[in-house]
């Protein structure tokens, strides 16, 4: 059993970081814009003529087309000044974030913008570390560290994966294939969680439970763990997080699925977002 004192020094160590990552100029909290393209050419820019209204750059950034293959390319308006992975060009192929790939990047000003793939559809997602959700930002709220929270639950593996179903804020359905569940007690109760991967080395899971929709966020919350060892996995629930949806508008968060709704109070985490909308 880790000493209560531990617990709580990681457990802020882990916090810190968790802040890091998102106040970053390219964290989170630095979205300004999320459009879906649609085929052919998209113009972009400030300017209220444009297909794409941003809230920062130039007034005409150029045009984004989306081509009959499916690839997507940009070509800058003059005078822009923006360059394509740190590289001043007038017109490039812009790679997608599809299979996990990093994407290419348009950098003007503050800004950044690239493609993503989402439900087979392409999208512009830009950020501004000017944004005013990153200055403005008002910091994260927990629960008291409670070590009881801190859970090693019993690992079932599942064979075949459970494929489990997710909804997203922007209304898609994305499947995930469930490696096994964690099964835990608490006050007499048991519960369950399925987790995916999201990385080989680690279990990623989206939970919600009675203090969804009050004092926490009422789409869940999400939690990172390590792998199982014999038998066994760790859940500390003192880490659990809020989804990027809390933040940004601009966020394509998985929601919550009904085989991870708990019956269960969760005073532990990440509370919701005092500067939320």
């Amino acid at each position: 059993m880790t000493d209560p004192s531990t617990h709580a020094r990681e457990v802020d160590e882990a916090r810190a970081a968790r802040l890091a990552l998102l106040t970053a100029p390219g964290g989170w909290l630095s979205l300004i814009a999320f459009e879906w393209l649609k085929e052919g050419a998209n113009r972009i820019g400030s300017a209220s003529h444009n297909d794409i209204v941003l809230t920062a750059g130039p007034a005409e950034l150029g045009v984004v087309t989306l081509q009959d293959d499916g690839s997507t390319t940009i070509t800058f308006a003059p005078g822009s000044d923006a360059r394509v992975d740190g590289v001043e060009v007038p017109r490039a192929t812009l790679l997608d974030d599809a299979g996990g790939r990093m994407p290419s990047e348009v950098q003007f000003g503050s800004a950044r913008l690239f493609v993503i793939q989402r439900d087979g559809r392409k999208a512009l997602r830009v950020r501004d570390e000017a944004a005013p959700t990153r200055i403005d930002f008002r910091g994260l709220d927990y629960f008291p560290v409670d070590s009881t929270w801190r859970v090693v639950a019993d690992w079932v593996p599942f064979d075949p994966p459970y494929e489990l179903e997710l909804g997203t804020a922007i209304g898609t359905i994305e499947k995930e294939l469930v490696p096994g569940k964690a099964v835990f007690t608490r006050d007499g109760k048991t519960h369950e969680l399925y987790p995916y991967h999201e990385t080989p080395d680690a279990l990623f899971f989206i939970f919600g439970d009675l203090t969804s929709g009050k004092e926490t966020y009422g789409a869940g919350r999400f939690l990172d763990t390590g792998l199982p060892v014999d038998g066994k996995l760790v859940l500390d629930f003192n880490l659990a997080r809020n989804p990027p949806c809390v933040f940004t508008p601009y966020a394509t968060c998985q929601l919550a699925p009904p085989e991870n709704r708990l019956d269960v109070r969760v005073e532990a985490g990440e509370l919701t977002y005092r500067g939320g909308r």
